[in-house]
């Protein structure tokens, strides 16, 4: 191909490192079928080189290619021919087949190649940044086996052989990247290159040299025994002579092994061997791993164990023993300590790797911990005894006089520990396991816990720097919170960024948040949370493990020793020793004594396992604790809400033991605590098509969420518990859970929806000749014809739910519909009648003891008396709405109260009383309050404000209170706003506009049946 080559020829790039990519400029060029890729493929590999026909066949078909293979490659060079730009002119017809010619800097292989052949050359001259950057430029290019490993034998062929240049590529940088001193930054490429290459002695060499350099000694020895194990299995050898001179040399010490002279590269072993030096105290008594530059925070733990270890010595060893879950930092904050009082102990400061929770590693027995701290110590393996307690002997009398510290570090239980403890008083030992080793006497124990905010923030901002983490402050806080400032996994989660700087935090947040895959997110080669966490469930009893696996079943966060009870299917004294075990063991945690829970990660992780299944008994574990909770929330409900009709009990098994809750305040402290987790249980059971549960339960859980104002979350329990009972079939069921729809929708003004959900309920209590629910659902009809409007129909449902309530014994439900009754008078103008259902309802509700019923009825009598003129008495009223809305209420009637008594206060002449009444009101749970009260708090604030002369003000109040009147079709509310905003808007002087308000309230009150003297 002569001459200047075409402009698509030089738009032309080609990618063979990967799935075969080829762009022309920015235009990427889709080459086709498998048949084209590769023979395109097998082109470039070759690239200058005549490939024949049958030479192609073979780059395309593994095996038994067809019959037309000869055919396909012709097809495929005159289709790629068209779709290349030139491509006549990139493709050449050469007997006996084909030459692909393009620049070589159009093709990454070419460019790889000759980067290679580049460092090469600049090493030799000892350029060594200039073959760093040869050799990093070239590694970039490749993204992968040729066609994603796809193709036939020649083309794997060439792709062997480029996957080791790449591999020698990786190896030459590596030594460069040593020679500069940059082992601890090594050690996590290197360790996920390991494990991609296993047998690859060279880079489990330069992973060795690596961790040796950063401080790491016990981790770079232990990756010898890892390949010298792997490859007597594998293939029945020992490791080479270099690995096996390298580790050699570790162990005594030597000095060559030291960062070389920055600059020049360096040789991770000799061809020959060093003379084996008679170990010394100088050269092996001193192992403890690196301390970390970048050790963050955990400032009070340090003080209180330096304190400790500034108090005199005992008779013994001085022993301290760190505990907590994995990744939580103990090993860092050991090692810390250690460096920090190393001085005090001049006969060696030995580390040792027990091996308690390793991965794919069998705790270190005791009697091979002896020999190895033996051997730091000089001991030669010929003085040594084969028996065990013999050579404990050996350790403790070698020890006796010595001022050692020895960190005894991933403890698995005391019985691995006791023998490794010197005999020397002067001696410290520092112990750290992941479970508390109760039996250790004489230890001064430390829990240690995750980090703090301003700790995991500090960190995040050293890894990170400041500038990167103060551009997202609140990317970096939710980060660390979804880590659970657990430092392992903030250490994975910032080195990601770290080594990605063009990631903004957030992103990483952003796909941390799916929980699912958060702890896929927090891995990094060998390391990983998940890993953490599985070894320390592997660690666990089998007993211990099944009932880690159906605690994960419990929807709440905390998990109290009853609900624990029900599901382990035990007592709660048994129940209570199998939290103690596990939170011992760090797999559970504790803030409040008598309740557990799962770390934020520990949560993910045990939330992998099936729980939905009857292979562990988790679905009749949770079957038992939803009996638990309909038992539980019906003893609460019948102290907190007195009167409410009991339903006939579900058989059952057994009778969970239920908590103790002997007065109101802990019943209502207890139904507070548990509000959440009870609502994610009726979400699960119905998820799980336990219909019968949900329905049974949502009729409980309803109460606290009606009385604490949380209208949202009470029809949608409301909404589960109807579509449950429909699909379960039980006509019972399902009239309760409309009728508890109907009070929901009301509540939330969808007035229409309550009316359908109402009149279905009554007649499925017609037809199931429940006369309770006959009276309970004519009731709730005829609150929603109140309120909508429809005066007459209301008065007659609510005197003939009286009638069947006050005959069948239900007071509770007696008292609400005599107050709705009182509700319906008073906006008639009847006041005379509405104080005498008001007062009715107060009677019946103070007897019962029913306080938060006791407010409503308490307000009705008071708006009869207002309209009555008889303010004193009101006032009365309304002192003791406010004495009861302390403890008890929704918070929209306690609201109500506050406005009213503003209102009275006024008019009695107590202007300053009636502002702290209005203000105290106005805050009180506002968010909490229903349409309905928010539409008549309004409407009341706006009468105070035209009294005191405010007629701007009013005329907001009103103008907001008609606006959402209208649009729940509250029609009496909706009147007395417009009433408000003419009398607002002539004392405003828009006289046009008042009377257009007030005509428009005459025709709502004449439409309602509302006489002139009660339109205000």
């Amino acid at each position: 191909m002569g001459g200047a080559p075409s402009q698509a020829e030089s738009e032309l790039r080609i990618n063979v490192l990967g799935s075969l990519e080829c762009w022309a400029g920015t235009r990427r060029i889709h080459l086709g079928g498998a048949v084209q890729t590769r023979v395109m493929a097998a082109l470039l590999l070759e690239s200058g080189q005549v490939l024949s026909i049958s030479q192609l066949v073979d780059s395309v078909w593994d095996e038994d290619p067809p019959a037309t293979a000869t055919h396909q490659v012709r097809k495929a060079v005159a289709r790629l021919r068209q779709l290349i730009p030139a491509g006549d002119e990139i493709i050449l017809t050469e007997s006996p087949g084909y030459r692909a010619v393009l620049p070589a800097e159009q093709v990454d292989v070419n460019i790889f190649l000759d980067l290679l052949d580049k460092a090469k050359k600049a090493s030799e001259a000892r350029r060594w940044d200039e073959a760093a950057t040869h050799l990093e430029g070239a590694l970039a290019l490749r993204r992968g086996s040729v066609l994603a490993g796809a193709g036939g034998p020649v083309i794997r062929a060439a792709d062997v052989a480029l996957q080791e240049r790449y591999l020698d590529a990786v190896e030459q940088l590596n030594e460069l990247r040593l020679s500069r001193g940059e082992s601890w930054k090594l050690v996590s490429e290197l360790r996920e290159r390991v494990v991609a290459h296993p047998l690859r002695e060279k880079l489990r060499g330069q992973l060795m040299l690596a961790l040796y350099r950063s401080g790491r000694q016990a981790e770079a020895l232990e990756e010898y025994r890892k390949v010298h194990e792997l490859l007597a299995e594998e293939l029945g050898i020992s490791p080479g002579g270099e690995l096996s001179d390298l580790y050699q040399r570790m162990l005594r010490t030597d000095p060559a092994l030291e960062p070389p002279v920055a600059g020049e590269p360096v040789v991770v072993a000799t061809a020959e061997p060093e003379p084996v030096a008679e170990p010394t105290a100088a050269t092996v008594a001193r192992t403890l791993p690196y301390d970390l530059p970048d050790f963050i925070g955990r400032e009070s733990e340090l003080r209180e164990l330096l304190s400790y270890l500034d108090e005199p010595a005992g008779r013994g060893p001085r022993i301290v023993a760190i505990d907590g879950m994995g990744g939580v930092g103990k090993t860092s904050l050991a090692v810390r300590v250690a460096h920090l009082v190393a001085d005090r102990y001049p006969d060696g400061q030995l580390y040792l790797n027990l091996r308690g929770y390793t991965a794919g590693a069998q705790p270190l027995p005791p009697g091979d911990a002896v020999e190895t701290l033996l051997g730091m110590l000089g001991v030669g393996a010929d003085q040594m005894s084969d028996d065990v307690e013999a050579r404990s002997m050996l350790w403790r009398a070698t020890t006796a006089q010595s001022r050692l510290l020895v960190l005894l570090d991933n403890a698995y239980d005391v019985a691995q520990v006791w023998p490794l403890l010197p005999l020397g008083p002067e001696s410290l030992v520092l112990v750290t396991s992941r479970t508390r080793l109760i039996d250790l006497d004489g230890a001064h124990w430390m829990s240690l816990g995750t980090m703090t905010r301003e700790d995991s923030a500090a960190m995040a901002a050293k890894l990170l720097g400041g500038r990167r983490t103060a551009a997202e402050p609140e990317a970096v806080a939710e980060l660390v919170d979804l880590c659970g400032h657990l430092p392992l996994a903030m250490r994975i989660a910032l080195s990601r960024l770290s080594n990605r700087p063009r990631w903004p935090i957030g992103y990483l947040v952003d796909r941390m948040s799916d929980e699912s895959r958060r702890l896929d997110e927090l891995k990094s080669g060998e390391r990983g949370v998940e890993l953490t966490l599985r070894i320390s469930y592997e660690g666990l009893a089998p007993r211990l493990r099944w009932a880690f696996r159906v605690l994960g079943a419990h929807p709440g966060r905390d998990i109290d020793v009853n609900s624990a009870a029900a599901l382990l299917g035990m007592s709660p004294e048994a129940a209570e020793g199998v939290l103690e075990v596990l939170l011992d063991a760090h797999m559970l945690q504790q803030h409040e004594i008598g309740y557990y829970t799962f770390h934020d990660l520990v949560r993910s992780f045990v939330n992998q396992f099936d729980l939905t299944g009857d292979d562990d008994g988790a679905a009749d574990a949770f079957k038992r604790l939803l009996d638990y909770f309909v038992h539980a929330t019906d003893h609460v409900c019948d102290q907190l809400f007195p009167g409410r009709v009991r339903l006939s009990p579900e058989p059952t098994d057994s009778t969970p033991a239920l908590p103790a809750l002997s007065t109101r305040e802990a019943a209502r402290q207890w139904l507070d605590r548990e509000q959440t987790t009870l609502r994610e249980a009726v979400v699960l059971a119905h998820a799980r098509g336990l219909d019968r549960h949900v329905a049974r339960l949502a009729r409980n859980v309803v109460f606290p969420l009606d009385a604490d104002g949380l209208y949202t979350e009470f029809v949608e329990v409301t909404r589960i518990a109807v579509v449950s009972s429909r699909r379960l079939g039980d006509p019972e069921l399902l009239r309760l859970s409309l009728s508890n729809a109907a009070v929901a929708h009301w509540k939330l003004g969808r007035l229409g929806d309550g009316i359908a959900a109402a009149s279905e309920a009554l007649d499925l209590a017609v037809e199931l000749d429940d006369q309770r629910g006959v009276a309970k659902d004519t009731g709730m009809l005829g609150l929603l014809m109140c309120t909508s409007g429809r005066f007459g129909d209301a008065l007659s449902l609510l005197q003939e739910s009286i009638r069947m309530k006050r005959e069948l014994g239900a007071a509770r439900t007696e008292a609400e519909s005599l107050a709705n009754l009182s509700s319906l008078y008073e906006q008639w103008g009847r006041y005379t009648e509405a104080a005498e259902a008001a007062e009715a309802a107060v009677v019946i509700n103070r007897e019962l003891g029913a306080s938060e019923n006791e407010i409503v009825a308490l307000v009705d009598l008071a708006l009869a008396l207002l309209g009555m003129g008889a303010l004193e008495q009101a006032d009365e009223h309304l002192r003791r709405v406010r004495e009861l809305g302390h403890d008890v209420g929704a918070p929209g009637d306690v609201a109500l109260g506050y406005a009213l008594s503003a209102l009275v206060a006024h008019r009695m002449g107590r202007p300053g009383e009636a502002r702290r009444f209005v203000e105290f009101g106005l805050q009180y749970h506002k968010a909490r309050w229903t349409p309905i009260r928010r539409v008549v708090i309004g409407n009341m604030i706006g009468r105070l404000r035209r009294a005191e002369g405010d007629h701007a003000e009013a005329l907001v109040l009103h103008e907001r209170a008609h606006a959402l009147a209208a649009d729940i079709g509250y029609r009496i509310e909706q009147a007395r706003a417009l009433v408000g905003l003419a009398e607002a808007s002539a004392a405003l002087g828009e006289v046009e506009q008042a009377r257009c308000h007030r005509e428009r309230a005459d025709e709502i009150f004449r439409d309602l049946g509302v006489p002139s003297a009660a339109r205000t």
